[in-house]
């Protein structure tokens, strides 16, 4: 029996930049997807899901489109085989403690777990940027969900206690260890979906974008580009803003973070928020709450929404050691303002302070 297991996410900053080049800067949480996978020979493949509650069945070479939890694996053994790499019949016994829904990526988690029990199963030659594009294979042509890379190689790359500083355009990354602060992470309780057509629409409005003002990417802008942007049509200069000034966002946390400057993170974290609701479009108004109630919170220095967005969860930094309190007071004005319930995911120092 052989075990693996790989953790979720949450984007400290950089949304919607990785589908275009861009930077971002995601870090690892506790919360893990577990896999076991025993070796059966032939060709079916056994998939039992605690979480679900279910075992379902397929064929190796038979993988196809059931739009629902299993595409995700059967897309890592139908990618597996299509780079080459030979698989046979086995049996996979599936638990994780990453929510669904909630903008941590699960699916990444979920992807790359698989995959490295894969990987270890039938000694497969996948180094492990190699396994994380493999992953986003996967979720892009079986899922149907056309996500970047980044959270397969924040699952798949990143370490406890520091955030990954990815450039999405040469895969170059940094492990950059995190400040002397507290992460919070709070679902919101509006589950999103990256294969729902919001999502979709988004990535097609920046390719559109893109052709429009003669770029490959729309990671080749800069802020001395805004003039020429601004006089795309709407919605298009809004999505374009967004990625430009998201792009920036990134770089000053990097530097931000470097220098120990929480403060100065925190604007950075409200200032991306702004941009998300406002040019990117992708919050929802019980999430701009959840964020209103964050910031003013005396001990939080920002908070934003993370993930794709149209659901999931915000992240703030608060000062150290006082999260719990904080989350307790944000949680419960959230609920009696929207009628939501709020369930706070990751609150303290032990993954966000340097050791």
């Amino acid at each position: 029996m052989i075990a693996a297991s790989a953790p979720g996410r949450v984007n400290l900053i950089g949304e919607h930049t990785d589908y275009n080049g861009g930077f971002v800067l995601p870090t690892p949480i506790p919360q893990r997807t577990h896999v076991e996978l025993e070796r059966r020979g032939g060709d079916l493949v056994t998939v039992t899901s605690r979480e679900m509650r279910a075992t379902r069945s397929y064929r190796l070479g038979d993988e196809r489109r059931s739009g629902d939890w299993l595409d995700y694996v059967q897309g890592c053994t139908a990618v597996v085989r299509a780079a080459g790499h030979p698989l046979e019949g086995m049996a996979l016994y599936i638990r994780s403690d990453v929510p669904v829904g909630s903008g941590l990526s699960s699916s990444a988690a979920l992807e790359v777990a698989v995959l490295r029990a894969l990987r270890r199963a039938f000694e497969l030659a996948l180094d492990d940027v190699a396994l994380a594009l493999l992953g986003q294979r996967a979720e892009n042509e079986l899922v149907g969900a056309p996500v970047g890379a980044m959270d397969q190689l924040v699952a798949s790359l990143g370490a406890m206690g520091t955030a990954l500083f990815i450039d999405m355009q040469s895969l170059h990354t940094r492990r950059i260890p995190l400040p002397a602060a507290d992460l919070l992470v709070i679902a919101s309780g509006l589950a999103h979906d990256h294969a729902a057509g919001d999502y979709r629409t988004r990535r097609a409005e920046c390719e559109v974008a893109a052709r429009e003002l003669g770029v490959r990417s729309l990671r080749e802008l800069t802020a001395t580009d805004l003039p020429r942007v601004d006089r795309l049509p709407a919605p298009l200069a809004r999505r374009v803003r967004h990625v430009v000034t998201e792009n920036a966002r990134v770089l000053a946390a990097v530097d931000a973070i470097l220098e120990e400057d929480v403060a100065r993170l925190g604007r950075l974290f409200r200032a991306s928020h702004v941009s998300m609701r406002d040019d990117y479009q992708v919050s929802l108004p019980a999430i701009d709450r959840l964020v209103e109630l964050a910031d003013a919170h005396p001990d939080v220095y920002g908070a934003r929404l993370t993930g794709g967005g149209f659901g999931g969860s915000i992240v703030a930094l608060a000062r150290a050691g006082t999260s719990g309190g904080a989350a307790a007071v944000i949680c419960d004005r959230y609920g009696a303002d929207t009628g939501q319930t709020a369930r706070v995911l990751v609150a303290g120092e032990a993954p966000c302070s340097r050791s």
